[in-house]
């Protein structure tokens, strides 16, 4: 589930285009996805579906690069961009993290871009995610809160990830 997210977060790229029939086929066929996340992500992909790919890719420069209240750099949230001295550590320390689980990163997004924490994720079991997804939960849901008040169509795989990064779901 979370390497889905994390791929349907990225900037959209013809290979994501060309991979929402399977991807549209894990959703409907995971069975650790529930009925209400089956049917918002599958309101996504029609959205994915009913624009061009160069719409696509304009409507998440708007969203995410132009809008710094939607990045999906987390910690911006978290600190103010005056504060590199608070912000510097805590990327450190995601990086660290990722390495003493054996995870290499590939990418020159730094270590707080969601879907790169989406990505580690998909290596934890179910509780340690949840977990390690409810220290961010206060930033996830105010972006969740932000895109919706800018009717984003991305607030929907953002508030799939705010409602699983809540503790109260390890003891359901």
């Amino acid at each position: 589930m979370y390497k889905i997210l994390s791929v349907l977060l990225e900037y959209p790229e013809q290979e994501l285009i060309d991979n929402l029939p399977e991807i549209r086929a894990i959703i409907d066929e995971n069975t650790d996805i529930d009925t209400a996340e089956r049917v918002a992500l599958r309101k996504f992909l029609d959205h994915l579906v009913s624009v061009t790919l160069t719409e696509l890719q304009a409507e998440y420069v708007r969203t995410f690069d132009s809008t710094p209240e939607h990045s999906l750099h987390l910690t911006h949230h978290l600190f103010s961009d005056d504060s590199d001295r608070e912000r510097g550590p805590a990327l450190i320390d995601l990086g660290e993290m990722f390495k003493e689980y054996g995870v290499k990163t590939v990418t020159n997004e730094l270590p707080d871009y969601l879907p790169l924490l989406l990505e580690f994720t998909s290596y934890l079991d179910d509780n340690e995610a949840t977990v390690f997804l409810s220290d961010v939960n206060k930033v996830l849901k105010t972006l969740t809160d932000n895109l919706t008040k800018a009717n984003s169509a991305y607030a929907t795989p953002i508030s799939i990830i705010e409602s699983r990064a809540t503790l109260t779901r390890l003891a359901a």
